[in-house]
């Protein structure tokens, strides 16, 4: 019998960041596909397999979730090299397009062939069959509009195969993915449990549990507003908003070619250039050390601002909030904004996590927080049914 794995996996518009089995295996992969063919030429095919294969995958997914089947895909790092590259568009549904499966089917096959889990999934030939335990979410506007159980019902209960195709290490093989278990969590719930409880689901921040809070959520398509008292997510106030950072970074992007003429790969790069530590805000134009100050502040001042009246809406109607926490990818590119339009406004009491990598992979721990509690209580659930009944 085939051994079920933990996945949880976040489905970012940014990237996907993905937690497996026992945290022995992390991966974080841009979420951009490229439509292409069988066999992609590669220059010296035979260091073909010395290379990363994060840097390569091109596969081919069969999957009856699919609208478009047995199509083949550049995923990834390989994506942003293609000239028809695509991310997902502001006003797209997480949970009706076939790049989220596509993304989520590559990320998990990836685990998949790892060495390490030969002896957890049977292979046959060049066949691998993989069973997982998949904790995952949506944005709290589509699970809202019930979109959660649709979702759920493509992955269960259907065999999706992913073939590597001209994929470094790993070319030939195939996985046929199963799910034995599917979770589909609200996004603000999810960040919700990350702030207050461990890995053991284990209350490490009293302080927090029984205040009245707002966690903003700002992802690449959309954000989230969780309100949260009594130690739940109140449904009926919190909201969902087609408002993200991909369409900003996306300008950033159109702006900097047509004024330097350089040409960014992915909104991954436009990301890289406003949040790295050195040389923040420059570009390498014709070898020249470049500022693009003037183009990113006034475009990500402007969708500070929007995410800040957002804020005071949301606020204004639950008026006995104690404290908001912005978190996700886009809460780390406008952070700095936020705080001096919040200084220079309202004075809320408000939180970032300076910690770049907590805030970035905060749904992913809680994912996997959420489905190892949920299996965890199945087992003892199963142990106690098959347990003999004392007389």
């Amino acid at each position: 019998m085939t051994k079920s794995r933990i996945a949880a996996v976040d489905v970012g518009n940014d990237s996907i960041k993905a937690i497996f089995g026992e945290f022995d295996n992390e991966l974080n992969i841009p979420n951009i596909v490229a439509r292409d063919t069988e066999d992609r030429p590669v220059i010296g095919i035979e260091e073909l397999d010395t290379k990363d294969p994060l840097e390569g995958i091109h596969i081919r997914v069969h999957s009856p979730a699919l609208k478009d089947n047995n199509a083949i895909y550049r995923v990834g790092n390989l994506a942003t090299k293609s000239d028809n590259a695509t991310e997902l568009d502001p006003g797209s549904s997480k949970s009706e397009e076939d790049q989220t499966l596509i993304m989520l089917f590559a990320t998990l096959a990836l685990d998949a062939v790892k060495e390490e889990n030969a002896k957890l999934f049977p292979k046959s030939k060049n066949v691998i069959d993989a069973n997982y335990t998949l904790g995952t979410g949506l944005p709290l506007r589509e699970v809202k509009e019930g979109k959660d159980a649709g979702y759920r019902s493509k992955l269960v209960g259907s065999v999706h195969q992913v073939e590597f195709l001209v994929t470094p290490k790993f070319q030939g093989l195939k996985v046929n993915i199963k799910f034995d278990e599917v979770k589909v969590y609200p996004e603000g719930f999810a960040a919700y449990i990350n702030l207050v409880m461990d890995n053991s689901l284990k209350i490490i921040n009293k302080d927090l549990i029984d205040r009245r809070i707002l966690i903003q959520d700002i992802g690449g398509l959309s954000t989230d507003i969780a309100v949260i008292k009594n130690r739940n997510v109140d449904d009926d106030k919190a909201q969902g908003f087609n408002l993200g950072v991909s369409e900003a970074l996306e300008q950033i992007r159109e702006e900097i070619r047509s004024k330097h003429g350089v040409e960014l790969d992915s909104r991954t790069d436009v990301v890289e250039i406003i949040t790295r530590k050195n040389d923040r805000n420059h570009i390498m134009v014709k070898g020249s050390r470049t500022s693009v100050h003037d183009i990113t502040d006034r475009i990500l001042l402007e969708l500070a601002k929007k995410q800040y009246r957002l804020l005071r809406n949301v606020w204004a109607k639950n008026s006995q909030t104690e404290i908001c926490y912005f978190v996700g990818g886009g809460a780390t590119v406008l952070k700095e904004y936020i705080k001096t339009l919040n200084n220079n406004l309202d004075g809320y009491n408000i939180e970032f996590f300076e910690d770049e990598k907590e805030s970035i992979w905060m749904m992913a721990n809680a994912y996997y927080k959420l489905i190892m509690d949920y299996v965890k209580k199945s087992e003892k659930s199963s142990k106690a049914a098959s347990e003999p009944v004392k007389s």
